[in-house]
């Protein structure tokens, strides 16, 4: 089975010719590597290995000569400029290494068990064997990505929290031009209850339709992202030629939530202020 996928990302050529039996034996090499080298399909790749053998002048490195059969793009700089791909008897033929392999790798269809996994084949191998899953390999740029939308999110509470300031400017403000009515309502056996029921619904509608709004643009610009990939990055910057974008419902979830939160209660003060007005001041001049 083809664990790493490959097939997928092939721009040219196919994997079937990396078992050719005639003529020199396939490669296939990463876009930004291919590029860099200036190669192009079926050019002859010479490949060295410092692991060479000892000649009368010393250290020799071997040499093998391999065709470019196909080019791949993971999209991920680190792959797509270093990576070259050859059939095993190919590269245990280069390295002397008879059946032996260096390493094996296993993909599952969770790759969120890839801990539970590891920890069970590391336990039927034993020692000397070491066995690493996906995250370990990766355990500095996920912990930066964790720490990075955990800032992000902050940063968008804040946000939130500005905005709430406008709602409780909006409202003050609305009080201030209300008086008179609110004088009437109150005249009329209105509680301060039911006074600030009115505001508190007033700024909570207000919240609720900048959720909905915020929500749609940033559904709609998610999608837009994730289907043309419009933002470019600088693949030897951030390992990744392009901003990758992935929708999850809880993120929404937690987004709406904090953002009605904050706006709800950004209400109580004018709403408290509005309840506590005095009816007699209002409507004495009137």
């Amino acid at each position: 089975t083809n664990t790493t996928d490959i097939a997928r990302h092939l721009k040219e050529g196919s994997l079937k010719e990396l078992d050719a039996q005639e003529g020199l034996p396939g490669i296939i090499l990463g876009k930004e590597l291919a590029g860099r080298l200036g190669i192009y399909e079926n050019d002859v790749v010479t490949v060295l290995s410092p692991a060479g053998e000892i000649g009368p002048l010393g250290m020799l490195p071997k040499v093998k000569k391999f065709r470019l059969i196909g080019i791949f793009e993971v999209g991920m700089f680190e792959y797509d400029s270093n990576l070259a791909l050859v059939s095993l008897k190919s590269a245990q033929d280069f390295f002397g290494m008879g059946n032996a392999v260096t390493g094996i790798e296993v993909k599952i269809s969770d790759v969120y068990r890839a801990a539970e996994v590891r920890e069970r084949i590391q336990q039927a191998l034993g020692f000397p064997y070491l066995v690493k899953d996906w995250m370990q390999m990766n355990k500095n740029l996920f912990s930066a990505l964790k720490l990075e939308k955990f800032t992000m999110f902050v940063i968008l509470v804040l946000i939130i929290l500005v905005a709430s300031f406008n709602i409780v400017s909006t409202l003050i403000m609305n009080v201030i031009e209300k008086q008179r009515e609110i004088a009437i309502l109150k005249a009329m056996g209105t509680t301060n209850r039911g006074i600030m029921a009115v505001f508190m619904i007033q700024g909570f509608l207000i919240g609720l339709i900048g959720t909905v709004i915020g929500l749609t643009g940033g559904y709609t610009l998610s999608y837009i992202l994730t289907t043309y990939q419009i933002i470019k990055l600088p693949p030897g910057i951030y390992y990744l030629s392009h901003l990758p974008v992935k929708m999850h419902l809880s993120d929404f979830v937690a987004v709406s939530a904090s953002a009605i939160t904050i706006s709800f209660l950004s209400t109580i003060y004018p709403a408290w202020q509005a309840a506590k007005l005095n009816p007699i001041e209002p409507l004495r001049y009137e």
